[in-house]
């Protein structure tokens, strides 16, 4: 699988190793649709759901998170809820 320190898209959630902890947001405590997301020792962020530690996760650039997070602040995406 390559070396224990290299994250790539696709690895299993589980495996991610990073001093930094994983993180979901707050109106998701509880109801069980956990979206985590943990910064990788090298700035970038894994992103992954919690009940499938087994699973993949994806991992994404600061430029490239930064650009998630602007265009869900500007509303760019809530036609994909409804």
């Amino acid at each position: 699988m390559g070396r224990t320190d290299e994250h790539y898209n696709g690895m299993p959630a589980a495996a991610i190793q990073s001093p930094h902890p994983a993180q979901k947001a707050v109106k998701s405590q509880g109801l069980g649709e956990c979206v985590m997301m943990q910064r990788l020792p090298d700035g970038r962020v894994a992103v992954f759901h919690q009940k499938d530690a087994t699973g993949p996760a994806l991992v994404f650039t600061r430029a490239e998170v930064d650009a998630w997070l602007d265009g869900a602040k500007k509303e760019e995406f809530d036609h994909l809820l409804g």
